[in-house]
């Protein structure tokens, strides 16, 4: 692990945080209610969640982003690390969501096509970022 790809990760993890609070949390949290399926009392109270939990699920998945991009894709700007993120956070959620939406009661199918597209665009945004820092450091 370099420098350069854990402030990177940091970058990208606290990003799909703020998003994820600002889409999921504020925003959004009342459409995303009424597309939930029969499943009870699936989401928690915002008293109840475990924010270390999700803290830590954002750092790694924004490590994930930065590992691929320095160590693999030499994503190296912001248009080249939303592109690809915008792609890898279509083909992660699409697949997670159509995997819960066919064996849970957790989501109506329209709650599962709705959250791809809000994923898809805290991926794209988060790692824009990521890609952002990549290319920043690299010429400083």
């Amino acid at each position: 692990m370099n420098t350069k790809t854990i402030i990177a990760a940091i970058i990208g993890g606290v990003a799909a945080f703020l998003l994820g609070w600002l889409f999921y949390g504020m925003l959004l949290k009342d459409t995303m209610a009424g597309m939930m399926g029969s499943a009870q009392n699936v989401m928690k109270k915002d008293n109840e969640i475990i924010f270390w939990a999700l803290i830590l699920g954002n750092l790694v998945i924004g490590y994930l982003v930065a590992w691929i991009f320095s160590s693999w894709a030499g994503i190296t700007t912001f248009a080249g690390g939303a592109t690809a993120g915008a792609m890898m956070g279509f083909l992660f959620t699409f697949s997670y969501d159509m995997m819960m939406y066919a064996t849970t009661n957790t989501m109506q199918l329209s709650g599962a096509l709705f959250d791809i597209v809000i994923s898809t665009v805290i991926w794209a945004v988060s790692s824009g970022l990521v890609g952002w820092w990549l290319g920043r450091s690299a010429t400083t």
